[in-house]
């Protein structure tokens, strides 16, 4: 479903750094991330992350995507820094990335994913990574059209 806000268009929406202002939407953002992957902490999580995110010493960043310079986030993206021994480089990683539902088929994720590609090329980095839900499909209808799939198969190693 298309949000309220019409056709896609990316370039109707501004991407920028998250702001201390921003906690409210942003927590609530990051809740419906966690909602859709099932977490069973989100209280605790969203408290850590937050901390992350305005830790300036650490990895960890958020851009969001606002439908102006004032208004609230209607989406964000966690992106850090990940090291690829085998080409010798630092790409970037994409950890998260979610967009209120009602802002969906809006351009909101488009303009989040170039603003991701403007940080990566200002950082130097060849080539930014996420991983996603097979069953995630209208985001994979997404990716599909902007990134190239890998061959890579993701494994959890336990260490409980």
């Amino acid at each position: 479903m298309v949000g309220d806000h019409g056709a896609r268009d990316p370039s109707r929406w501004v991407v920028d750094e998250l702001r201390a202002e921003d906690h409210e939407a942003w927590s609530r953002l990051h809740r419906g991330y966690l909602e859709f992957y099932e977490s069973t902490r989100p209280d605790e999580v969203t408290t850590i992350v937050w901390g992350w995110l305005t830790d300036p010493t650490h990895e960890l960043e958020c851009l969001v995507v606002r439908a102006d310079a004032d208004s609230e986030p209607v989406g964000i993206a966690h992106i850090r820094p990940f090291v690829r021994p085998l080409h010798g480089s630092v790409s970037g990683f994409l950890d998260d990335l979610y967009v209120a539902p009602e802002h969906r088929g809006t351009g909101a994720v488009d303009a989040l994913l170039s603003g991701i590609q403007e940080r990566a090329r200002e950082r130097g980095w060849p080539t930014v990574r996420w991983i996603t839900r097979a069953s995630n499909t209208r985001a994979r209808s997404t990716y599909d059209r902007v990134a190239e799939q890998t061959d890579l198969v993701t494994y959890d190693l336990a260490v409980d």
